[in-house]
């Protein structure tokens, strides 16, 4: 006999998991298209990724109200892509470094965010240009990233739909 854990107890990310996964079936069940969903996620995902720190939220709110795109799952999807920000910033600094042929900068990711809260200005002075190179390849890389997530959700997403619409049907 299995005994169920109680909520609780569970982990942080599985019951994160599970509000997503019913946050996406409601909207299924209210008519949004797996389409719209998967985009919503993939366009959430990369805007979590945007390689500016303090703005992916915001970025989630005029992109999600200027393409019509669910709220909570965008916010949601760049709450779950912020783990990956930090390193995803060192990465594309370094790629657009390379892009425009400029000589790395050194940096560590807390001295980044210690320097930010100790002079916004010298800091922008400091890395401003690195932003900008990494805003650069961040533009580059994730239209790939953002359709490669869209093509790979679709499917399922697709499948979950039909799966809810004939449980409706019964």
């Amino acid at each position: 006999m299995t005994v169920a854990t109680p909520p609780e107890r569970r982990p942080a990310i599985e019951r994160a998991w599970r509000r997503t996964l019913d946050i996406v079936v409601t909207q299924l069940r209210q008519g949004v298209s797996a389409d719209k969903i998967a985009l919503t996620l993939a366009i959430g995902l990369i805007l979590g990724l945007f390689p500016i720190f303090g703005t992916t939220s915001a970025l989630c709110v005029l992109t999600a109200l200027w393409l019509k795109l669910n709220q909570p799952i965008i916010q949601l999807v760049n709450w779950f892509a912020a783990p990956l920000q930090l390193p995803g910033i060192y990465l594309f600094a370094r790629i657009g470094e390379r892009l425009t042929r400029s000589p790395p900068v050194q940096f560590s990711i807390t001295g980044l965010v210690q320097q930010f809260r100790a002079s916004p200005l010298q800091f922008l002075q400091q890395f401003g240009m690195t932003g900008l190179r990494a805003v650069l390849a961040w533009l580059l890389i994730a239209p790939v990233i953002a359709a490669l997530v869209y093509v790979a959700l679709r499917p399922p997403l697709r499948r979950l739909a039909r799966l809810r619409g004939s449980a409706r049907a019964r």
